[in-house]
């Protein structure tokens, strides 16, 4: 069973830009794995691929296409996923309304309501740097 999911436009272009400069072509999509874990409740991982893997399920919504795995659906059913950028941070926000905010210790670092942050800084681009050698 495919989840209800809403993504926010903001979410879209961005997950869009990351599928489109991928170089896939059409019918490429993003992979997001989603696990239990993390301050708020969840880990995630993702990638532009160019079709579902083994146990995925494709889910369109709102022009973006998803490749999901089992856990992934069930953790993700009526979530929102948005984009966030603030002055110091930015990268995609799965907000479920169901959720407690964590116990952290500082007020400053608590993560909103059920929100988990995927960073821009995690997206590689391009190949790694050539190791450095030391002669």
């Amino acid at each position: 069973m495919l989840p209800t999911i809403t993504v926010t436009s903001a979410a879209a272009k961005f997950i869009n830009r990351i599928v489109r400069f991928s170089g896939l072509g059409a019918g490429a999509g993003l992979r997001l794995a989603v696990t239990p874990g993390g301050c708020s409740g969840y880990s995630s991982e993702f990638s532009a691929e160019a079709m579902p893997g083994a146990g995925e399920q494709l889910l369109e919504v709102a022009g973006v296409r998803l490749f999901l795995g089992a856990e992934s659906r069930l953790m993700l059913n009526g979530i929102t996923i948005d984009f966030v950028e603030t002055a110091t941070s930015s990268g995609l926000s799965f907000i479920d309304p169901n959720k407690e905010a964590c116990a952290c210790s500082s007020a400053e670092t608590a993560p909103k309501v059920g929100v988990t942050k995927i960073e821009i800084s995690s997206i590689g681009r391009g190949r790694p740097a050539a190791p450095v050698v030391a002669h």
